[in-house]
């Protein structure tokens, strides 16, 4: 039983290894800066706010792959990167487009930005304490992070990207067709 155990297991680990080799071979542009990881990494549970102040969590997004976008009002390339993402969700909507606000940002500020770049398909969540990203270990902004399914952080862009683009699209495409 367990030489059986050790065959399926190493199969396992050369399918997911081949699979990675697939998705990283169709970064193109901005998408060379995405950092697939060799292992799932588990994220910490930390209650976000909604426009309302109302408490949410991460995890009413399991069983979908996330693309979870750490981001402020006042950064220059997260604000330059958001309608890109609203066209991401637009274009896939079988994954979540997560955008959190990290810091300090006002709901007002939130949704003027949101109305002045016409993004009309992302939702409104805050880390006002960035407890979220400090325990994600972001360090500066924009972030984004590809959630798996089961809530774990499988890969991660630092700085901008286009997230509409034809190459963006193909590597999200390609993680949810190999789940």
């Amino acid at each position: 039983m367990r030489n059986l155990l050790v065959v399926l297991y190493t199969a396992f680990l050369i399918g997911a290894n081949a699979a990675w080799a697939d998705v990283a071979a169709l970064r193109e542009g901005d998408m060379k800066k995405l950092a697939l990881h060799e292992a799932p990494v588990a994220i910490p549970e930390v209650v976000l706010l909604d426009a309302e102040d109302g408490e949410r969590s991460l995890a009413e997004y399991r069983g979908k792959w996330v693309v979870l976008n750490f981001w402020a009002t006042w950064c220059a390339p997260c604000r330059r990167e958001m309608p890109s993402l609203d066209r991401l969700q637009a274009a896939l909507p079988e994954i979540a487009v997560v955008p959190v606000a990290t810091g300090r940002n006002a709901v007002a500020g939130i949704q003027r930005f949101y109305a002045e770049a016409e993004v009309t398909g992302l939702p409104v969540l805050r880390d006002p304490k960035s407890e979220l990203a400090r325990g994600m270990a972001v360090m500066g902004l924009p972030v984004t992070v590809i959630l798996n399914p089961e809530g774990q952080e499988v890969a991660r862009l630092i700085g901008d990207a286009e997230w509409d683009s034809d190459s963006a699209k193909a590597v999200l495409a390609a993680l949810v067709a190999g789940q």
